[in-house]
């Protein structure tokens, strides 16, 4: 039995995807203005994030659906852990906390692992697949933008353990196509995705006010004035 997930979460959340990339924050990024000190904000918000999905994976391994997706190699924890080193030293521990968007996308995470394990598919799918498709694009955008030399603040986009990130994708999303889950099962997946897409949006949103302070209203509204069809979108098509 076939579930066809992968493309159905594709299909199913391709105006999420547009919209989070029209976010004005993800606009600026794109165009390669990315400002410190909301950049290091978000590593601190993903690293709380990713924190939260990866122990619920890891909580639900004997699951009999999560158990087909769970790839430790995906984590991100301990590049984010790397990354947040670099922008706050060594007690960066007591410098990070969680911003409200970021609380509220930690709370819906541990939630849902308590009463609906089985959408944490969804949280997978958004954060991961997107991270290992447009990583090396963002990973060169974010050096050339803040001026970091190789292996500076960036480990968060390196894949150590995934030799062949093509390979891998195609992989994961022949694993995810295989889960022998119904139709209404697959639906609530990708209205999760579609919510998880929100969640990302409003930590992207919550950065603006810093960046605008940084480059100012006028070139801030310049770069977000069009809309656009991002480059991440075009590589998640691989």
């Amino acid at each position: 039995m076939s579930s066809n997930l992968a493309a159905k979460l594709r299909e199913g959340t391709k105006k999420s995807h547009s919209m989070a990339e029209n976010v004005g924050f993800v606009k600026c990024f794109l165009k390669g203005v990315v400002e410190k000190t909301s950049y290091r904000k978000l590593v601190s918000n993903l690293y709380f994030v990713y924190s939260a999905m990866e122990e619920e994976m890891e909580q639900h391994q004997q699951h009999p659906l999560l158990a087909k997706i769970c790839f430790p190699e995906l984590n991100r924890k301990a590049a984010l852990e790397q990354d947040l080193y670099y922008y706050f030293g060594s007690n960066w521990r007591e410098q990070v906390a969680p911003s409200p968007a970021a609380e509220a996308y930690v709370q819906r995470i541990r939630e849902i692992s308590k009463e609906a394990p089985e959408l944490l598919i969804a949280h997978s799918y958004t954060r991961y697949l997107g991270d290992l498709s447009g990583g090396q694009i963002l990973k060169g955008i974010a050096q050339r933008g803040m001026n970091l030399s190789e292996g500076n603040g960036t480990a968060f986009y390196e894949f150590h353990n995934i030799p062949d990130e093509k390979l891998f994708k195609a992989n994961y999303r022949e694993a995810m196509n295989a889960l022998p889950i119904d139709d209404a099962t697959a639906d609530r997946i990708v209205d999760e995705a579609n919510a998880a897409f929100g969640m990302n949006m409003k930590l992207f949103q919550e950065l603006e006010g810093n960046l605008i302070k940084a480059i100012g209203a006028m070139l801030f509204n310049t770069l977000t004035r069009r809309r656009t069809r991002g480059s991440t979108e075009l590589a998640t098509a691989d």
